[in-house]
């Protein structure tokens, strides 16, 4: 056991890394890659860049994990949180209330599509899709149709890690593990047109094509056993599939012909990532409940929402009925205060304008990429985009397990890295690359990104 570092103490890189193999489980990683090489530890940040142990300073292109929207190193933001703690650090909502809880729910009451005017904090982002699972159990049971458990899903699709949420999730292997999960959770196809079933369909054939399967699911399930379908705006995993147009219209249709609840997850598609506040806006459809962390504080303070339909709190305002559910940290005080201090930097500084007037240069420069034989397709939307590799773009194979281990594991991510540029390297699909900056970010930044992907790309390619 190693000697414990004080506060007091400034370790340096070798302290820091020989504590951290020593004694920090990092999530999602195997440990064993470490084993001859040291583990990057980021210490600080600024803007849209991060900087290590040694000093070397990085473009933050994933936003820590889509999270810190307005950028790093935001005083307001660090002073919010202070002077909260100083007043109320921490309180249960619990048969209580405190204001910034209280001023949080109106305020995204507010500027959330409809009449979502229900929150339920949470402190992430599993939590908010777990709480909507169970909302949804426990309306229809207190309606009169207490069949109605059942979830639909995409395949590939990441909806988080508790339980519930993972037995939501559309990636196999981070179930196996776990299993036997949640029962009732059930898959229908996700929207990759790139990879779509016929060549000749248009995006609107294939739309129609992807939401009919949803349909169809729920009448193989039966319509008074289904009682959700969970869907983000543009899909995280599988790398940033936007919706066909017309998608979610037929998707609304079908929800409202077999009383369904359309949950819109938008953990990551939420506060500005595709520039509007909340991403079934930006897509013009109305769901039920809608599922947010992440950038609600831009990762300053842990803190996550469901917000629901008056329609589904009508149940719970009459008599003895109640929500039998709760989280210790949910709708923390300093998270609340943060998360307005957020929203009053996004107001100010026109965020969501100017990733909606950026987006499409953004886009641009990421399409460049296309002269490079790696690269089969470059989708997304706002500041979220993927980009697919592939071994032949004119077929569009794509690389076998042990080559994309070697591409994405043994190569990739870490080249990325030592160029510069911390992004994401993801197989839970065809191999692609996934980009999702500060929405502070402007045209300098896109063009050292793709200065950096040509580069590292270009040797890939070599290697193969």
């Amino acid at each position: 056991m190693g000697d414990p570092m004080t506060i007091d103490q400034q370790p340096d890189a070798a302290t820091l890394d020989a504590a951290a193999r020593e004694h920090l489980w990092m999530h999602f990683t195997r440990l064993s890659a470490y084993a001859e090489s040291p583990i990057p530890v980021i210490v600080r940040g600024d803007g849209p860049y991060i900087y290590d142990s040694n000093g070397r300073r990085y473009l933050d292109g994933l936003s820590g994990l889509f999270v810190v929207q307005t950028g790093h190193g935001r005083q307001e933001l660090a002073d919010a949180a202070a002077k909260q703690a100083a007043e109320l650090a921490y309180f249960p909502l619990w048969s209580y209330a405190h204001p910034k809880a209280i001023e949080l729910a109106d305020r995204l009451a507010e500027i959330a599509p409809g009449d979502l005017n229900r929150v339920f904090f949470t402190t992430g982002g599993s939590e908010a899709v777990e709480s909507a699972w169970k909302l949804a159990r426990s309306y229809f049971k207190r309606t009169g149709k207490p069949l109605k458990t059942k979830v639909l899903s995409r395949s590939i699709a990441y909806h988080g890690t508790s339980m519930g949420a993972l037995s939501i999730t559309g990636i196999p292997v981070l179930k196996q593990d776990f299993e036997p999960l949640v029962p009732g959770a059930f898959r229908v196809p996700n929207t990759n047109y790139y990879r779509r079933p016929d060549e000749s369909m248009t995006p609107e054939q294939f739309g129609r094509w992807a939401a009919d399967r949803i349909g169809e699911a729920i009448e193989f399930e039966g319509p008074d056993t289904v009682a959700a379908v969970y869907l983000e705006p543009v899909q995280n995993a599988g790398g940033c599939f936007p919706p066909p147009p017309g998608y979610f219209e037929r998707v609304r249709e079908i929800c409202d012909r077999y009383d369904v609840l359309l949950v819109s997850d938008e953990v990551i598609c939420a506060f500005g990532r595709l520039g509007e506040y909340f991403g079934s806006q930006r897509y013009g459809f109305q769901p039920d409940i809608i599922t947010c962390a992440k950038g609600l504080t831009s990762g300053y303070v842990p803190l996550g929402a469901m917000l629901a339909s008056e329609r589904l709190a009508e149940p719970f305002l009459d008599g003895r009925n109640w929500f039998a559910h709760g989280i210790t940290y949910g709708g923390h005080p300093v998270g609340s205060a943060v998360a307005l201090a957020n929203l009053d930097i996004f107001e100010r500084e026109g965020l969501n304008a100017h990733v909606r007037d950026n987006s499409a240069l953004f886009r641009s420069y990421l399409e460049r990429l296309h002269d490079l034989p790696i690269v089969g397709d470059v989708r997304g939307d706002g500041y979220f985009f993927g980009i697919e590799m592939v071994k032949d773009k004119a077929t569009k194979e794509t690389f076998n397990e042990a080559e994309s281990e070697a591409l994405l594991r043994g190569f990739l991510s870490k080249a990325l890295f030592d160029a510069g540029l911390y992004c994401r390297a993801d197989d839970r699909g065809d191999p692609v690359i996934q980009l999702a900056p500060p929405l502070i970010c402007d045209e300098s930044h896109f063009i050292e990104m793709e200065q950096i992907l040509r580069s590292v790309l270009t040797e890939a390619w070599a290697r193969l």
